[in-house]
């Protein structure tokens, strides 16, 4: 949690906090996408995270992908902003936050896929074909639904959410 989300939380409790994000859709020259596998619920997210008071979406996308798995990107377009109820989380101590995202188109510019092994435990590259058949986090699930890379499915978000990650 940030120094500025905890002031936030000091200042209203539990209560819904809205906190703005980013994502990036990083892509192989195959066009595959990657994701990462998160320490805290073990299941696979898009790469991306809070952005810092004062930093730009752009910038807060960059810095993720340098902290989370080491690879400098060149963002492209944004193709989504996302927020709503498929991105509200509840967390164990009561918490509930509301992710409002800006989604970016990306390429690797350089540096060594490696992940940072706090946060980011695996990262891997998936086809289209496995996207579908992943184990992805909700809050994931929904983001390529609403984006119409994967189809949306019936029953649970995910496999094993309900066990595994906070919602």
């Amino acid at each position: 949690m940030s120094e500025y989300v905890r002031r936030m939380r000091d200042a209203i409790g539990t209560e819904l906090l809205l906190v703005p994000s980013a994502t990036v859709l990083l892509r192989d020259d195959a066009g595959r996408l990657l994701l990462v596998r998160h320490a805290d619920h073990g299941q696979w997210s898009l790469l991306g995270g809070a952005i810092d008071p004062g930093e730009s979406p752009r910038d807060a996308a960059v810095r993720e992908s340098l902290e989370e798995v080491g690879i400098d990107v060149a963002l492209g377009e944004i193709v989504g902003a996302l927020g709503g109820h498929a991105y509200e989380v509840e967390y164990a101590n009561g918490d509930r936050t509301g992710y409002v995202s800006t989604v970016f188109d990306a390429r690797v510019r350089s540096g060594e896929l490696r992940p940072d092994g706090v946060e980011v435990t695996e990262a891997r590259w998936f086809d289209d074909g496995e996207l579908q058949l992943a184990d992805l986090h909700f809050f994931a699930r929904a983001a390529l639904v609403e984006l119409g890379m994967i189809e949306d499915v019936a029953g649970p978000v995910a496999p094993g959410d309900a066990a595994r990650s906070p919602r």
